[in-house]
């Protein structure tokens, strides 16, 4: 098998397929929300027609919300256009075994028009080709990582529903971090988990607990950003469906619980030239050891933070994280190695990378990685530099820019953005605003336990 162990190519699977050890190929892209959607291919029908030819989907599926409804007022697709199909095309690079699920192969598509086989500027994946094109074209390969937590509960995903996710066992009863006792007790998932994903093409570096009652961090290893963002979706992928095949549950919601550690999405990026990290240097910036684009790349993602921060924060949930000495930033400072600020330089020499700690679990991996790179692209084309490097508390600090406090705030911030119409196009930011306005408009409708709390007897 080419690569990493699992990876296929069509005539190796055509061969599983063969011999009977391949039955089904999943076939997905992802969503605004970044889940899988696709079809289930017999593995014959896939080899002999799908692999050339890609297959079809509605278009409706890159405007509805979580129920799946459709939702009037996107230009992209609406009962007016009737909503037709989009082209699903196969990356072959993204085809490999997917180890959790019987006699299954799995291969990640690009979005393409019907009408013109152009990606589709709307479709997630399509933001983030489109930004490492962008890098490629000045001349830079982009590595990164992104470091997922999530809460396990003892409880199924049925039983959670049933109980309205009230009242549910986690599978720890105290704060575990690194703990390797009660690391022990929760590898009938983690174990399944790293060993399905080794298996299926994404080579993992560890798991250890969390800050959180049954939270635990599963760390895969880094990547080309796009690679990344595919290993991210099928990680969580695998983790869910693992979880329901022993009988568990995880949520990779910001903020599962108000009195619990939020769950976050660590990103990690730097920038490759002729397999040299052009980050490091021999310029002094406060401790650090960089060049200059690696200074000019910090000042930009930094500064445009406002203009993309729903691509780091989906929903409302996410904005419930960030809150003072919850592990989650709340300003915008970058610091030497300190988890208080909202970026933190890690690494020296070929090592050397920024990690941006806005992100939460719940962030869609292409968008998300889309937003830091156009950002930090734009530093370096702007020369944007950085603020001074911050020393000490950044909970504590005064005087520093706020990470936004709602998913209304971010929205206008984005929906205003120059800088953002100019790095993804007007049309896909007017696209992404209408999904983010109805998310906030759902919940704003919502009747929840925290209204019966406060107002059933009360009011």
């Amino acid at each position: 098998m080419p690569g990493n162990e699992g990876l296929l190519d069509p005539r190796q699977l055509a061969s599983l397929v063969e011999r009977d050890e391949i039955e089904t190929v999943l076939v997905v892209f992802t969503d605004l929300y970044g889940r899988f959607l696709g079809k289930r291919f017999d593995a014959r029908f896939f080899c002999d027609s799908v692999v050339e030819d890609g297959t079809h989907g509605c278009d409706y599926l890159l405007t509805v919300d979580m129920e799946m409804n459709p939702v009037p007022g996107y230009a992209f697709a609406s009962w007016e256009l009737g909503y037709g199909d989009v082209h699903l095309v196969p990356d072959l690079a993204t085809l490999r075994v997917a180890s959790w699920l019987e006699k299954t192969a799995l291969v990640i598509c690009d979005v393409e028009s019907e009408k013109t086989h152009a990606l589709v500027d709307e479709a997630p994946r399509s933001l983030l080709a489109r930004q490492t094109e962008a890098a490629a074209d000045s001349g830079f390969t982009v590595l990164g990582a992104s470091e997922l937590e999530y809460y396990i509960f003892e409880n199924t995903y049925r039983d959670a529903a049933q109980r309205g996710y009230a009242g549910l066992e986690p599978a720890g009863w105290y704060i575990e971090d690194y703990h390797a006792l009660q690391g022990t007790r929760v590898e009938k998932l983690n174990a399944a988990v790293r060993r399905h994903l080794r298996r299926s093409g994404v080579p993992v570096e560890n798991s250890k607990g969390e800050w959180g009652l049954g939270q635990h961090e599963l760390n895969v290893s880094y990547a080309e950003v796009l690679e990344m963002a595919d290993r991210h979706g099928i990680y969580k992928q695998c983790v869910k469906e693992v979880a329901e095949q022993v009988g568990m549950s995880v949520t990779f919601m910001a903020k599962y619980a108000s009195d619990r550690a939020g769950s976050s999405c660590h990103l990690h990026l730097s920038l490759w030239r002729d397999g040299a990290n052009i980050f490091a240097g021999d310029g002094e910036l406060g401790p650090v050891r960089c060049s200059d684009e690696f200074r000019w790349f910090l000042g930009g993602w930094i500064a445009h933070v406002a203009d993309v921060m729903p691509f780091y924060a989906p929903t409302v949930n996410s904005y419930k994280r960030y809150l003072p000495g919850s592990w989650a930033p709340t300003k915008l400072a970058w610091s030497h190695d300190n988890r208080t600020a909202g970026f933190r330089v890690v690494g020296r020499d070929k090592s050397l990378r920024i990690e941006c700690r806005i992100p939460g679990a719940d962030c869609n991996p292409y968008l998300a990685f889309a937003a830091a790179l156009a950002s930090g692209l734009d530093g370096i084309a702007q020369q944007t530099e950085p603020p001074p490097i911050f020393d000490g508390d950044v909970y504590a600090a005064g005087g520093l820019p706020a990470v936004a406090g709602t998913l209304r705030q971010a929205t206008d911030a984005f929906e205003a953005s120059e800088f953002a119409r100019r790095a993804f196009g007007a049309h896909v930011v007017e696209h992404y605003t209408r999904f983010y306005r109805v998310e906030q408009e759902a919940s704003e409708r919502a009747v929840t336990d925290w209204d019966h709390k406060r107002y059933f007897e009360r009011i």
